[in-house]
């Protein structure tokens, strides 16, 4: 069962995040011109990836409200709910008319579809891990619950791999003129066949007997964000924390790298895409490589080694694209994936493991969504903003390094969780 379970957490999440980073692709290559047309290149990448980052404002939205139903309902009908969601806006997104076509009308769309995105996208996550979490057994819970964290690579590999065979067998203009369309149109089928698979597991049946129980009680309890402000506010906040470096580095590495090379550098964008392509390809085997180390280690000690090891990659990933060689860029990102694994696979873990059943769809959504604003929303922005003010990329490599600290501190303050028992958490109270 917890194959199945893992299986259909993998391909579903995998769908959603192809959707989530098609549009960032999209973003840095085709949306600055088709619906920001400006003079300057990087201020229509500003305002593509202005769109981008409004994407997470909905995520916290959506975390709640997903959230809040999933502890009341059940993680595996909100799960069905985010995907025909994601891949709905996804396929419009593809049909959409352009600045060209309707003038100021298509930004507008295109703002809106993306709102439902991250609306999407706030419940997916939670939904997926918890599932997972709440079937496997502690000993290895960091282990299985990684493999939906892989889906994040496996959805890059697939939008990156995409976008690079069309890079390859079309022009320039054919790819700008309609070639674009043909990765987002293709979510529909993605969408079927997540929907197929992830209808076929069953609910967790941890959440069943909290729900047993709660059914029983002659009051019922507060709203879980009610609860969760009240009880596990602490909790919230580290979970906040330990998001800052591994968000801001995944962006920084995969979405921005395709702007800092063809704006900054003046390659071509193949180089940044067969870079991202092969990097996510390390990316999506290493994931539940950490998520069994942070069985054996702990979560914190395994989580402390991404962080720390990214704010001193960094440099040398800088170093390394600067230094226009399609090896040496390769390089510089599989290894920046491989630390920023070291945090992403225990994470699932970590953050079930924080807050009881009746608020942990709750806790684990809002706490990872929230961050998602001031860390992986502005990264792309501030990263532009940052090359564009000083035409260099220390100061870039200054901001992740400044939230590789706070994610340190996170850390630090939080108790080891390995092992623990989910069920005893509930029986105890906390």
């Amino acid at each position: 069962m917890i194959k199945k379970v893992v299986g259909a957490s993998l391909i579903g999440t995998t769908v959603e995040w192809y959707d989530f980073f098609l549009y960032g692709s999209a973003a840095a290559l085709v949306f600055n011109k088709l619906f920001f047309p400006t003079a300057d290149p990087l201020t229509g990448t500003l305002l593509a990836f202005t769109t981008y980052a409004i994407g997470f404002l909905a995520r916290p939205l959506g975390g709640l409200v997903f959230g809040h139903y999933g502890d009341r309902l059940g993680r595996k009908k909100l799960l069905v709910l985010s995907l025909l969601l994601m891949g709905g806006a996804t396929m419009l997104m593809g049909v959409l008319p352009t600045y060209a076509s309707v003038g100021v009308l298509a930004p507008l769309l295109l703002t809106l579809l993306r709102l439902v995105q991250g609306f999407a996208l706030g419940g997916e996550w939670g939904g997926a891990v918890l599932i997972v979490s709440e079937h496997g057994d502690p000993a290895r819970r960091g282990f299985w619950a990684s493999w939906p964290q892989a889906g994040v690579p496996c959805g890059n590999l697939l939008a990156t791999g995409v976008l690079a065979v069309l890079a390859a067998v079309q022009s320039d203009a054919d790819f700008l003129a309609w070639g674009w369309r043909i990765p987002f149109l293709l979510s529909g089928v993605l969408v079927v066949i997540g929907l197929w698979i992830r209808l076929s597991v069953s609910e967790s049946p941890i959440f069943l007997a909290a729900q047993a129980k709660r059914d029983k009680e002659p009051v019922q309890e507060k709203a879980p964000a009610l609860e969760l402000l009240k009880h596990n506010w602490r909790e919230v906040l580290i979970a906040m924390g330990a998001r800052f470096a591994e968000n801001v580095s995944y962006y920084v590495i995969t979405a921005f790298i395709l702007v800092y090379v063809v704006t900054g550098l003046g390659l071509s964008k193949s180089v940044g895409l067969n870079a991202v392509l092969i990097a996510s390809a390390v990316h999506l085997v290493t994931i539940p490589v950490w998520g069994h180390l942070s069985d054996k280690f702990g979560r914190r000690s395994i989580y402390l080694v991404g962080a720390v090891g990214t704010g001193v990659w960094i440099f040398a990933f800088f170093a390394l694209l600067d230094t226009k060689d399609p090896v040496l860029i390769t390089l510089a990102t599989t290894v920046g994936l491989v630390l920023h694994g070291a945090m992403y696979g225990p994470q699932a873990a970590f953050f079930s493991e924080l807050f009881g059943t009746r608020v942990r769809y709750s806790g684990a959504s809002v706490g990872y969504q929230l961050a998602s604003i001031v860390a992986g929303a502005l990264a792309p922005l501030i990263a532009t903003a940052l090359l564009q003010a000083y035409k260099s990329s220390f100061p870039i490599a200054i901001y992740v390094v400044i939230t590789c600290v706070i994610t340190v501190v996170a850390i630090a303050l939080a108790r080891e969780t390995r092992g623990a028992d989910l069920e005893e958490r509930d029986r105890v109270g906390v």
